[in-house]
């Protein structure tokens, strides 16, 4: 029996598409969860709720994340320092 080009998986592209569902899910689900938050806690405005959405792919900082802690990545790396 002989094999057609339809019949040849390509992996990377699976793999590639898979991925893609996965954040798609991901970003999907973190979103309806911010909405549900927001709604809860009462937000009075719409601008206030959308603004909750929007942000919700952000993380708190840690506690090792201190004001005037080394930085382990400069603001603007093409500039070699301040003098």
């Amino acid at each position: 029996m002989a094999r057609s080009e339809r019949d040849v998986i390509d992996f990377s592209a699976l793999e590639r598409e898979l991925q893609t569902a996965v954040e798609s899910e991901r970003k999907h689900q973190r979103e309806n969860d911010a909405k549900l938050r927001a709604v809860s806690q009462g937000v009075p405005s719409y601008s206030q709720f959308r603004e909750l959405v929007l942000s919700c792919h952000l993380k708190p900082l840690d506690k090792k994340d201190k004001d005037g802690a080394p930085r382990k990545q400069p603001w603007n790396p093409v500039v070699l320092g301040n003098k």
